[in-house]
């Protein structure tokens, strides 16, 4: 109690009163963890998930809860007073991760810019400061929400005490009370979850319990005995080895009761009136924000308010938080030296001109026609190149020097003047730079214009440089040149129904904004140049990416024909057939229930049915229906596998069959999908709208996809795949004698596997022996482990673990290859292709098992995709010089994964045919031979 705040606020409504509390730690752990496979990293390399998480989870707070007070706790320093009385308590946790320990001094400058309190008590955890702040709040009648995934805070939980819990794997939170606590542990009051975890301990504090009790055996004795006291005190009622475990243990469960017991009398006392929501500090939060890059979080926190007009944020330096706020990151070198306040168009000398007349115009390109190198960009009415038309055109050749032609919006006099520059864009004797130039190429094709003479792409120049990063200009200009670009809501305002376009503007308010990227764009040039040849990526730059820009520009102009009517009847038949499972799932389980709804699903299957004696659930106690968990468990129940079935075929018709025809473009009857060369770290093609790389090719319902997929009157499709491509890269990797030998023989590779691992001959090989060879050859290349293999095979770990030993003795020199790969990784801080494209690997000395071991798997496994990758590519390139030099009709439309796709003509099937083969088979000289495995037919799926 505490007399002084209880009279302060007995005489007010304090039911009024909404506190939360935060864990800060098990929120920043939670968001961490929840994109540790695909990390968010900005534009200076600095991995921002911990950061990000935790600012979306404390905004969806203040903006749906509204509390009236807050307060976010954190862990002290050192040790606690658990620590001094038992010396192994979290002695078993892995160390901080460094990014964890790197972003929480930024979190709490946050908080301090949202005017949030800190509070941190030496020698306390945070869950004793919370749960002695929730007492005093209780004893007001204060309703206090404590915020945490830890479910050690069940213990404290009243009536006017909740736990808001963030949902596992999911948005939205959970708000535990009493009863949901009693229902879920099956106990008669909530404290007694001390009284639990005293006798099965808990793993993640290393609270030894009593050995041999799990949570029925514990749940049975308290309900029967009320709590541990009660239980040591009459254990003559307890029988054979149960009582012996009691007994022998007694102390050792007097010590998990209290390690496991949250103090509730910390020497501190709750202040409602500093805890109090304030206002928060929209200048500091402006430039914390903007440092950070969160774009939409200044957008949604800051209601949109235009980013530029920051009062007097403009003077704010970062250190008024807690010092140069990227000291704490050991980011890769930029060669930039970081200043404190970024320059603009407005603080900037520089010559951006307005070209407007004819006579002007003639003046400019004469001028630029004997440049060497020009860098230009293009202003449109839209992002899809295929229907934007062009609003105008941007042209630099000297820094802070810029050019901005105006297009009428009269489209017969457009393109009369467009045609003026023809003659400078097709001078094969100038450097073209642009950013996403690819975006421009195809643009200007519109118009009759192809862009020839050598292409550098500022985009792509910073992938390679730093592929895990951001590469948008805004960001590059402010890491770079420290120089803050004008953003284009600037000028068409945010999106939505009141968005203008760019034809809307007059020249006047465009022409800074276009000539500035320009200048921008020629300004990145120089430096990237730079870089490119200090890192030893000029070969790879110049002969495979940037190539590479005009081919996939070729292919999306191309398009792919789709047969509507196909899917139409397919789609007919999917909802058809999708009834029909439903109808079945239904009358196994005796009634209707949502098949949408994991938590309905999963009360259908183990509530229900009681498939599996021991269901895996969430942290809030919801069945975990994943489609890897249904998998292991197909066997149990024939309702299992129809809902899987279900679920396939449901995202199957909503990701392709219903939305391919809704994307056809109606002017060239076909679908152009985006590829996107600066997305995936590995150097792998990534395509969207659609998205090629997910269409299932092995069931049945996937391959009606690809039937879909048709060539052009009078012409086949023609299919060339690479025939297990990663496979033979780790072979010549590794130098393998034993997996090169079966690659040069031409064996079937998993059949030879299988033949070596199982001691017998390759005639004796089972269908089942080869399977499992199989997963063991790609599972291997991605890091499996014991645990994997033996969940992926349904076998147990011991075989599963001879399995791997086998694998290892049968091929030696790849476990050699995997071990000098960390350790080169280690070493470097990266990895690099047989063509040296670079991977990163920030966190492979990470002193965090997981998430070293994350880095670890990417080591081996990068250097195998990215070969694969750039080899896929280098036949794309030569593909496409050979179709030009021979002036053929057929084009290339699609590359998904390892496979290319044609549209032939039948009068030119065998040039194509051999010039495909001749330059997949030879893309790269190998230990081994490139395999090309290639088909015809009618649709896509004849062919492949």
């Amino acid at each position: 109690m505490i007399p002084e705040l209880i009279s302060t606020f007995t005489n007010k409504n304090c039911y009024m009163y909404k506190l939360f509390l935060l864990d800060a730690y098990a929120l920043i752990y939670r968001a961490y963890y929840a994109m540790i496979k695909s990390p968010r990293y900005n534009s200076k390399g600095v991995n921002t998930s911990a950061i990000m998480g935790f600012v979306n989870t404390l905004e969806e707070v203040l903006r749906k809860e509204a509390p009236t007070h807050i307060g976010v706790v954190f862990d002290p320093h050192g040790p606690t007073f658990r620590h001094k009385v038992y010396k192994q308590y979290k002695a078993q946790r892995e160390e901080t991760p460094e990014v964890i320990k790197e972003s929480v001094p930024i979190i709490k400058s946050i908080l301090e810019a949202y005017n949030i309190p800190i509070i941190e008590v030496p020698g306390f955890e945070a869950d004793d400061v919370i749960g002695t702040l929730s007492k005093q709040a209780d004893e007001m009648g204060i309703k206090t929400y404590m915020m945490t995934s830890d479910k050690d805070y069940y213990q404290l939980v009243t009536n006017n005490i909740s736990i808001f819990k963030p949902k596992y794997g999911e948005s939205g939170f959970l708000v535990m009370t009493p009863s949901m606590v009693k229902e879920l542990y099956g106990i008669s009051d909530a404290k007694q979850i001390i009284d639990l975890l005293a006798l099965t301990g808990d793993s993640s504090d290393n609270i030894p319990g009593c050995p041999g009790i799990g949570p029925k055996t514990a749940q049975k004795l308290i309900s029967e005995f009320g709590n541990v006291e009660n239980l040591l005190n009459n254990t003559e009622k307890l029988k054979g080895s149960l009582k012996n475990k009691v007994e022998s243990n007694s102390e050792q469960i007097r010590l998990s009761k209290f390690l496991a017991t949250i103090v509730k009398d910390v020497s501190i006392k709750l202040d409602m009136d500093s805890l109090k929501k304030e206002e928060p500090n929209e200048s500091k939060i402006m430039a914390l924000f903007e440092e950070l890059e969160f774009k939409n979080l200044i957008k949604r926190v800051l209601e949109k308010k235009d980013v530029t007009n920051r009062s007097n944020n403009e003077n704010l330096k970062i250190n008024d938080f807690h010092g140069d706020l990227f000291g704490f990151f050991p980011h890769q070198e930029t060669g930039v030296e970081k200043k404190e306040i970024l320059n603009r168009v407005k603080t900037t000398d520089h010559n951006y001109y307005l070209v407007d007349n004819e006579e002007e115009r003639a003046s400019l390109i004469g001028k630029f026609l004997k440049l060497d190198l020009f860098s230009f960009d293009t202003e449109t009415t839209g992002t899809d190149p295929l229907s934007a038309e062009i609003v105008g055109l941007s042209l630099s050749a000297t820094e802070k020097e810029a050019y901005y032609v105006p297009f009428p919006s009269n489209a017969q006099e457009r393109a009369s003047i467009i045609k003026e520059f023809k003659i400078l864009f097709e001078n094969n004797n100038s450097l073209k730079i642009g950013h996403n130039i690819k975006y421009d190429l195809l643009i200007l094709s519109n118009y009759g214009i192809n862009v020839k003479g050598l292409l550098f792409d500022t985009m792509v120049a910073h992938y390679l440089l730093q592929p895990e990063q951001r590469h948008g200009m805004d960001s590059l200009a402010e890491i770079y040149l420290n120089y803050q670009t004008i953003r284009i809501e600037e000028l068409i305002g945010e999106r939505g129904k009141n968005q203008k376009n760019m034809s809307d503007l007059t020249p006047e308010q465009v022409y800074e904004y276009a000539c500035e990227d320009a200048d921008i764009t020629l300004r990145l040039k120089t430096i990237f140049e730079k870089e490119l040849a200090l890192k030893g990526l000029e070969n790879l730059f110049y002969d495979i990416e940037m190539p590479l820009v005009r081919v996939l520009a070729y292919m999306e102009s191309n398009g792919v024909r789709i047969d509507s009517n196909s899917l139409e009847e397919a789609s007919k038949q999917f909802y058809m057939r999708l009834q029909d499972i439903e109808s079945d799932i239904y009358k196994i389980t005796g009634y209707e229930f949502n098949l949408s709804s994991p938590k309905q699903v999963g009360e259908a299957l183990f509530d229900r049915l009681k498939i599996s004696e021991k269901p895996k659930k969430t942290k809030t106690g919801m069945y975990v229906t994943s489609e890897s968990v249904l998998e292991s468990l197909k066997g149990k129940n024939p309702v299992v596998e129809k809902i899987l079935f279900h679920r396939g075929l449901k995202k199957l018709l909503n990701t392709y069959v219903d939305a391919l025809p809704a994307i056809i473009n109606p002017i060239t009857g076909k679908i152009h999908t985006s590829y996107n060369q600066t997305v995936t770290s590995t150097g792998r093609l990534s395509s969207s709208n659609p998205n090629l790389q997910n269409i299932p090719i092995r069931d049945q319902d996937g391959k009606e996809v690809r039937k879909a997929f048709i060539p052009d009157p009078d012409c086949k499709i023609f299919s060339a795949d690479y025939s297990q491509i990663e496979l033979r890269i780790m072979a010549h990797l590794s130098n393998d004698t034993n997996m090169i030998e079966d690659f040069v023989k031409g064996e079937d590779i998993h059949t030879a596997t299988a033949s070596k691992i199982y001691h017998k001959p390759i005639n004796e090989v089972t269908k089942e022996e080869r399977n499992r060879a199989k997963t063991a050859n790609f599972g291997i290349i991605y890091g499996i482990s014991v645990f994997g293999l033996a969940e992926r095979l349904s076998v147990s770990r011991t075989e599963a673990k001879e399995l791997i030993e086998n694998y290892f003795s049968t091929y030696p020199d790849i476990r050699s290859y995997m071990d000098k790969s960390i350790e080169e990784a280690k070493e470097k801080g990266y990895v690099e292709t047989i063509l040296n494209r670079r991977r990163y690997l920030p966190d492979i000395n990470s002193r965090n098992s997981i998430v070293r071991g994350y880095a670890e798997r990417n080591a081996i496994n990068a250097p195998i995709q990215g070969s694969a990758a750039d080899i896929v590519k280098k036949a794309m390139i030569e593909i496409y010089r050979r179709f030009n030099e021979n002036n053929l009709k057929s084009t290339m439309i699609l590359q998904v994964h390892d496979e290319l796709v044609f549209n032939v003509f039948k009068d030119e099937e065998d040039i194509v045919k051999k010039i495909v083969l001749e330059e997949m088979s030879g893309a790269c000289k190998l230990s081994v031979p490139l395999v090309v495995e290639c088909g015809w037919g009618a649709n896509w799926l004849d062919a492949h």
